[in-house]
């Protein structure tokens, strides 16, 4: 297989990884014995694939088929895809981050000889949640691998680790795929009406899992356009501050709705486990500790939900104040053309009305307000507090 990254026809397991040939190559190869090491960090920014790549490189390690490293089809691929492959371990977390007690048990896994497959793959999604202490426990590992073992950490990007162990890992960078892509594979993949793929595509900037709910929810497409709607009805302070009330509270209704059903699930699968029987209150000794415990981590799991539900409005919100600048700077509907594309195809009118009332200027500081926003989210500050400074700033 050729080195070229032009050249790489996708197949078998790296047919959903979008737009990312060149990261594709690079595992194929390494699948084959050519620039294979102990450790990965694959990076990228948030929808680019990296958990996608990640599993494909894991099956593509484990294929057995010989020349065609992820062909797909074969028991290595399937099993590892359907996440029962014995010697693959997946580590995801839904909690604001990754303890000790979870890197301790991939750390005691990675020192296993593998039981059936090549090798002995130990990947761990979203790696930029581990504490510092789980970090340390994870360098040793990664420091002193056993000669069959594999590990493959996936982060929003380098920075985003340990020194110590990125320093350690061979490192692939993800781009965001464009929008053509994403919007083929979603009238491949999922069937859907190709107008509304490439809309969706757009207005999901790359991100091929919104991509797909966009395409395929109503739901999600009415929280999205009632985000953008907010850009319109700042008027005053008045008006700023109950935009974003309404938005914050609309973001923990998301994240409760989607959070209450698996709770319930979890609880219940959690109390017949214990011993709890219908109508009675006796269980097996520390089973009182254990369900707390699994409240606590239910708590946890709604938090990082509604972040993550007010980051995306988030950033609908700064990509319809480019396609506002966008417009301003004559980038669309300039005398020469459209240069770019509208990101919210579908709120062009809103776009121009704005565009018309304000400058490039005013613009850009709005761009900053919704960034400075996304931060101050991230760094724990309370999201409504956050929201209303921005609101106001929108203004």
């Amino acid at each position: 297989m050729s080195g070229d990254s032009a050249a790489f026809q996708p197949y078998g397991v790296w047919t959903d990884l979008v737009g990312q040939d060149h990261i594709s190559t690079d595992l194929v190869q390494a699948a084959l014995g050519n620039g294979m090491t102990h450790a990965w960090l694959l990076t990228g920014p948030p929808g680019s694939g990296r958990s996608t790549a990640a599993r494909a490189f894991a099956a593509a390690l484990q294929c057995t088929t010989a020349g065609e490293p992820g062909c797909g089809y074969c028991l290595g691929c399937r099993t590892v895809l359907d996440g029962t492959h014995p010697d693959v371990l997946q580590l995801a977390t839904d909690q604001l981050s990754i303890g000790v007690a979870d890197t301790r048990g991939l750390v005691r896994r990675s020192s296993m000889t593998p039981s059936s497959g090549r090798w002995q793959v130990l990947l761990i999604e979203d790696a930029d949640r581990l504490t510092e202490a789980a970090g340390n426990v994870l360098l040793k590992a990664v420091e002193e691998p056993s000669p069959r073992t594999i590990w493959i950490l996936c982060a929003p990007g380098r920075d985003d680790m340990l020194p110590t162990i990125r320093s350690r890992c061979r490192h692939l960078l993800l781009r965001t795929p464009p929008s053509s892509a994403v919007a083929e594979i979603l009238v491949r993949r999922d069937g859907v009406d190709p107008i509304r793929a490439r809309e969706a595509a757009r207005a999901a900037q790359g991100h091929i899992g919104r991509a797909k709910r966009l395409a395929t929810d109503d739901e999600a497409r009415a929280k999205r356009k009632a985000v953008l709607a907010l850009a319109s009805s700042l008027t005053d302070i008045g008006s700023a501050l109950s935009a974003a009330q309404k938005l914050v509270d609309a973001t923990i209704a998301e994240a409760k709705h989607d959070a209450d059903e698996r709770n319930v699930i979890e609880t219940a699968d959690m109390r017949l486990a214990l011993g709890y029987q219908e109508g009675s209150r006796k269980a097996v000794p520390g089973a009182a500790g254990a369900l707390k415990d699994l409240e606590s981590r239910q708590k946890k799991r709604a938090t990082r939900m509604q972040r993550d539900a007010l980051d995306l409005a988030l950033v609908d919100l700064a990509a319809f104040y480019r396609d506002v600048l966008a417009v301003q700077l004559g980038a669309i509907g300039g005398p020469g053309g459209d240069v770019t594309e509208p990101i919210h195809d579908d709120q062009y009118a809103a776009v121009r009305k704005i565009a018309a009332a304000g400058t490039p200027e005013a613009t850009l500081r709005r761009i900053e307000a919704v960034l400075a926003c996304r931060k101050a989210v991230e760094r724990n500050v309370a999201p409504l507090l956050a929201v209303e400074a921005m609101a106001v700033n929108l203004r």
